[in-house]
């Protein structure tokens, strides 16, 4: 059987176990040799951060298949989605596994980016399509090249809009021209789930910096910025190291 795989690095997921391993292993060598207080007391936090961080991070399951973040989403069950910068799918397929009735266009631009989030495993197209067929709703969907600041779509011609951890990636003016854009091909009433890094204690504690997509961004201004594009935001929440918004068109 095919099996989904997002291929997001290695470290994101295990990267803690490589410094809580040997750090263990060298409070216990060192209480053995009796090393100096200042010594063991340095390897056993290093090793009490590595193991709490882990945790953080399975938590966080950036491997693992997502749910949705709020059932308020494309409640009715069905229509055509539009997922802005699908990556490897993992999006696209929490939506069309969540909403069986749904359709979506997996959109992304699949340039360096896309490898540089993902490494080099051959074409971008066919890794998303190889785990949306792995996930069983390939059947659903479709894939489409797009700039998600300059979407080829018609306006007003998706029900509903779905993006994870892309529009954070592409500054701040780059994330206004896809809020406008966004808006424009969605329909009136229609929603858009837009979920976002977190730069969380979280994500901080686990992390430091390395998951600062958005820069300082926080919820405000990434609100005040959909308000300028004309959504208004129907409800806002959290979980670890991520920021999620639904936005709605009157």
């Amino acid at each position: 059987m095919a099996t989904i795989d997002y291929g997001y690095p290695w470290w994101l997921s295990y990267g803690h176990l490589s410094v809580f391993v040997p750090s263990v292993g060298a409070f216990l060598i060192g209480r053995a040799r009796r090393w100096p207080v200042w010594l063991l007391a340095f390897f056993g936090v290093l090793a009490l951060w590595a193991g709490a961080a882990f945790f953080v991070v399975r938590s966080f399951a950036v491997n693992g298949e997502p749910a949705l973040p709020t059932q308020n989403f494309l409640r009715s069950g069905e229509g055509r989605v539009l997922d802005i910068g699908a990556g490897t799918g993992r999006s696209s397929i929490m939506v069309l596994k969540a909403r069986p009735k749904a359709t979506l266009v997996a959109s992304d631009l699949f340039a360096a980016s896309f490898d540089e989030h993902f490494g080099k495993k051959g074409s971008p197209q066919d890794r998303l399509l190889s785990n949306l067929v792995a996930a069983g709703v390939a059947d659903r969907a479709t894939i489409a090249t797009a700039d998600m600041r300059k979407l080829p779509f018609d306006s007003a011609s998706f029900d509903a809009i779905v993006s994870a951890y892309a529009v954070d990636h592409v500054g701040r003016d780059g994330a206004k021209q896809a809020l406008a854009e966004a808006f424009r091909v969605v329909k009136p009433g229609g929603e858009f789930l837009l979920i976002l890094v977190a730069n969380d204690a979280s994500a901080k504690f686990a992390y430091g910096p390395m998951l600062t997509h958005g820069g300082t961004r926080g919820a405000t201004w990434w609100k005040q910025a959909a308000a300028e594009a004309g959504f208004q935001t129907a409800e806002e929440g959290t979980s670890t190291a991520t920021l999620y918004l639904l936005l709605k068109k009157a």
